[in-house]
Parts: structure tokens; sequence; C-alpha cells
């Protein structure tokens, strides 16, 4: 063999082991369908979504932040993706309707968050509505450093020629069919390392018939539309070795009278519900109800996202995978004292309570100065301060375990 037919051999031989430069490397893939209660999901013929869950679970789970409180968010669709995308209630990211008229770029996406840690990741979006990409994820804004989505496919909804609008929303329909075939398309081909995708029709079906067979029947063509996509993901884990998170939830249940509206606080229009193919998931998520704030810091952890601390600190959920000290924490205020309580999910150890009087952070992204306060055994559950201890105005707790915190707001 000459020199150059072993080089050629040599070559051949890197290419074809190196070919696949993501092999054994984690991605996620997040998914809302639009609008659907945890009811009628669960009373409809979902066979793909099922099989996700056999491989990980299903629970159901709330929006809506804490019901009247200071984090009340309003159970509407575009505010509740931007609960997802950030991890806060509204009280933060301020997007309180589908207008989308000032988000708060201080609390950054989890695309952003991957962006700034892995500069060289690949972030895509496959959507039956522009503005989640324009306005909310704010894709190429001044205000979000210019992000830039390494591959975008919506906006089809505007082009009214080849999509023309009816009345019974049919436009709709085709626009999430051709969606999912192109984010299964890109995903089986390329793998991105993190994708959403947003399917809208059956929030249409919704609005317009309520709890209906329309209104199932649209569930039941959702779930063959995610149905390629997993197996798109499938493909990838057999082919390539990769460590897939698939995520599905829901942004907002419907009103119980008829199931055509949402927006409020009752029980059914903050009910939401996740499916996932995760496998080890935490207690939490197994014994208690999950947020759709929980997801931001699910996909971080999952991907191994090193989150700032100041921004660690806003967040308003925690991981639904690994290890976690404690969950839900709140605030009871007396007459002269405040009592912090919260769920210890570790059975032992400590943590530290702290606080600040400043939102530097929401105000323009800079670091709040936190107070410390105070050390306590988790197991305590519970820690009151004497109102003479602090200053007046408004106050950022954090409560600082072992293996994550939780934060609670007093406004006075």
């Amino acid at each position: 063999m000459s020199f150059k037919s072993f080089l050629i051999l040599v070559l051949t031989v890197f290419l074809s082991c190196h070919s696949h430069i993501g092999f054994g490397q984690k991605k996620v893939v997040f998914i809302i369908l639009d609008g659907i209660p945890a009811d009628v999901l669960e009373n409809t013929f979902t066979p793909n979504l099922d099989e996700i869950a056999k491989m990980g679970a299903y629970s159901r789970a709330y929006t809506g932040g804490l019901k009247g409180g200071y984090s009340e968010t309003p159970t509407i669709s575009a505010v509740g993706y931007n609960s997802l995308l950030t991890g806060t209630w509204a009280n933060k990211h301020h997007v309180w309707g589908n207008e989308i008229k000032a988000p708060n770029y201080n609390y950054w996406t989890i695309f952003r968050f991957l962006k700034e840690a892995r500069p060289e990741s690949n972030i895509e979006i496959f959507s039956t509505w522009q503005d989640n990409r324009t306005k909310l994820i704010g894709d190429q804004l001044a205000e979000t450093d210019f992000i830039k989505m390494d591959f975008a496919f919506d906006g089809f909804e505007l082009d009214t020629l080849t999509y023309p609008h009816d009345s019974e929303k049919l436009y709709i329909q085709k626009i999430d069919n051709l969606v999912s075939y192109e984010a299964a398309y890109q995903l089986k081909k390329y793998g991105p390392d993190l994708s959403w995708v947003y399917l809208e029709y059956t929030d249409d079906m919704g609005h317009r018939y309520g709890d209906s067979p329309q209104l199932s029947a649209a569930v039941t063509v959702a779930d063959e539309q995610v149905g390629r996509i997993y197996e798109s993901i499938r493909y990838r884990e057999e082919k390539f070795g990769e460590d897939w998170l698939i995520l599905i939830t829901t942004d907002h249940g419907r009103k119980a009278e008829d199931g055509k509206d949402h927006g409020g606080q009752s029980d059914r229009e903050r009910e939401i519900w996740m499916v996932l193919n995760a496998q080890e998931l935490n207690p939490y998520f197994e014994n208690y109800t999950p947020a759709m704030v929980d997801i931001l810091p699910t996909i971080a952890r999952f991907l191994e996202i090193d989150l700032p601390e100041n921004a660690v600190k806003e967040i308003d959920g925690v991981s639904l995978i690994g290890d976690i000290s404690l969950v839900n924490a709140n605030a009871e205020v007396e007459s002269d004292q405040i009592t912090l309580t919260w769920v210890p999910i570790q059975k032992a150890g400590k943590v530290t309570i702290s606080y600040t009087t400043t939102d530097d952070f929401g105000l323009t992204g800079n670091v709040d100065n936190y107070i410390k306060l105070d050390e306590v055994d988790l197991s305590t559950s519970k820690h009151r301060i004497s109102f003479a201890e602090l200053p007046p105005g408004k106050l950022k707790f954090w409560i600082q375990g072992e293996s994550n915190g939780v934060g609670v707001w007093v406004i006075r």
C-alpha cells in the first residue's frame, strides 16, 4: 500500500468514527399543545403521548402563579409560554396577555441561558405562531443581546395566500401539520441541542366548541403530530446514542362551565399537565404537583447548564430531575412578624435564609445584595422573623438548601 493510500484509509476511518460530533450528547425538545385541559387529555385517544408517558411519566400540574398572591399570573397562552421559557411568573417576566406589550428581558429564556453557557449549541423553533420567536424569545433584539435562533420554522399564519383564513380554523390545523413534519425532519437529520415545537389548533377548537367531540378529535390529531416527532427522537437515540429529554405540556386549562374560555384563576383554568420520557424523576415530581415554571430548571439540569447565581435566585421553579432539598416556599405576614415556610424533600440538612430589599435584577439585570438572616434545620419547615429585624418595603427572601434554593417575595 502506498503512503497516499494509507493516508486516505486513515482519513476515511477517522471521518467515519467522528462524523457525528454529538454522539452520546444530551438534547431536549419541549412541545406545547395549546389549551388542552387535563381531563380532556385523559379521556381522549392519545397513543403516542401514552407511549412517551410509559417510558417516563405523566402528571397533572399547574400554572397561574400564587393564586391571590403577588405572583398570580393570567391563564393566557403567551403568558404561560413565557412562564415556561423563563421559569418565572408574570410579576417578573411582565407578559400579561397575548399582545406581549413589554416583556422584561432581564429574565432570560432557556434558549439564552444555553447560548450564553455554550455558544456553539444549536437552538431551533418550530411554531404556528411567529410571536413566540420574535417577541417572547426576542430573536435578534438588542434587549436580548441579539440572540438568534439557529433555525426557525414559523410565520405561516401570516401567509394568507397559501393559508387563507377560514372560520373553522382549518388553516391552523394545516400549519400545525406542516410544523410537525418539519420539526420531525430537522430533529431526525440534524439533532439540534434544544428545540421548541408549538401547535395551536387544539386551543382554537376549545374556544369554538368547548368540551366537545371537535376538541377531542383535535387532541388526537395533535397526538399524531407528536408521534412523528417522537419517532425522530427514537431514531436519533438508536442511530447516534444521543440522550434525549422530550417534555410535552399545555399552557392553560379551560373554564369548567363549558370549556370554551380561559384566563382566570379557577381550578380547571389553572390545571395543566406534563408528559416526559425522563425515568429518574425526583420525589417532588412523584409526590407533589409540579408547575409550569419547573420546566426551565429541569431542562437546565438535564443539559448541565451552569446558571448564573443571580439568575438562579429569581427562578420560581425547581428541577423535576436530580436531587433537591426543598420546594414550595411561602410567607405568612402577621402584625409583627413574617413566617417563612417550605416543604422539605430531603430528610436532613440545613437551610440558609437571606433577604434583599432591592430589585436590581428585575429593573436592570444586575445582582441584588442578599443579607444572611439565619441558618436553621431543613426539617423545621418554617422560620419566624420579627418585623423589627427587617426594613420596610418589598422584601425578597431566599431559602438555600444543599441541593437547591427557593424564593418568595413579601410586599408590605
